[in-house]
């Protein structure tokens, strides 16, 4: 049997989340036994097949069709599930993103298998797999097991180690029959800027009502600038029209697992904490000594953040020459 990740890429580039979930099927297949394979989906992304072998992948099944240019959850949970249905893996990986979001469920729906979503950790012992993965708003960690022969889970990004391991990296035509699309896409907006995306930076620099108003985010962009970091927002922030939703981390925004996580004018309201408890360092800013995001920082600091942050940033900038 096999390991099948589903690549994910987007304007003839790999997301990083494929790259963590190779990394994490080459070390279950390691540990089980099995092969790992990838499928790549889309059109004119048959150049990637060689990045994938990098990471593992003993096989790479390219599916290359013009039908397939834009991202469509029926076609392609149709192609992935042919793919399922041929290859019958013990495990199938896709990413926690937006698109594996979408097109694991479904899949999942069509084959008729078990699906984890947000797994934080797969363990594969005594001949099954263990996944968990937060619940309760992440006050705890669940451990499940999936019943049949396939199960499916979707990574979450930032949390799975990438790490480069040559596979044997075959290259297979896949070509099933691709349904037509019932969606018709009219258009596209694809934010712009030069920072990293939310969901994948390795830094963010968040901001909320501490802040006092819309001008407040100035300071978490400067500091942001200085990091190389993105930059988010609390709820609280958002519902006051101060940012846009796709800023939102938490329970209702975007779930996000940073290296450093700073979070300035952000009480710690459990439904934030959800969205970014898993970050590796967390540090707070807060003139509230009570305030709920200290008791889960690694670092904090009590104080005016207007006088804070300027000063962190003169800091940073004289560190960085």
């Amino acid at each position: 049997m096999s390991i099948v990740v589903c690549a994910e890429q987007r304007d003839g580039s790999l997301r990083k989340i494929t790259l963590e979930a190779l990394s994490e099927g080459k070390r279950l297949a390691v540990a089980s036994g099995e092969t790992l394979k990838a499928i790549l989906i889309g059109n004119g992304v048959a150049g990637l097949a060689e990045e994938l072998k990098k990471y593992g992948a003993d096989e790479v099944a390219v599916v290359d069709n013009e039908a397939l240019a834009t991202y469509k959850a029926d076609t392609y949970a149709a192609v992935l599930g042919s793919y399922i249905v041929q290859e019958n893996p013990a495990l199938v990986l896709l990413g926690h993103s937006a698109m594996g979001k979408e097109l694991a469920p479904r899949t999942a729906a069509r084959v008729d298998c078990g699906l984890v979503s947000d797994c934080i950790s797969i363990s594969f012992a005594d001949g099954d797999y263990l996944f968990s993965h937060p619940v309760y708003a992440g006050k705890a960690i669940g451990s499940f097991k999936v019943s049949g022969s396939v199960r499916m889970a979707t990574l979450r990004p930032n949390v799975f180690v990438v790490a480069e391991s040559e596979g044997v990296g075959a290259v297979a035509d896949f070509a099933p029959e691709i349904p037509a699309s019932k969606v018709t896409i009219t258009g596209c907006a694809m934010s712009s800027g030069d920072r990293p995306e939310l969901t994948e930076a390795d830094i963010i620099c968040s901001g909320g009502r501490g802040l006092g108003g819309p001008e407040g985010f100035k300071l978490i962009e400067d500091l942001a600038d200085v990091l190389g970091a993105a930059v988010g927002s609390s709820r609280a922030a958002v519902d006051a029209g101060w940012r846009e939703h796709s800023a939102q981390v938490g329970q209702t925004g975007k779930v996000v697992s940073p290296n450093l996580y700073v979070a300035s004018g952000i009480s710690g309201a459990i439904q934030h904490l959800a969205g970014m408890g898993s970050s590796k360092f967390i540090v707070g800013i807060n003139k509230d000594e009570e305030a709920n995001i200290f008791n889960v920082a690694d670092y904090g600091v009590e104080g005016d953040l207007n006088k804070v942050i300027p000063a962190l940033i003169e800091k940073l900038k004289e560190i960085n020459g």
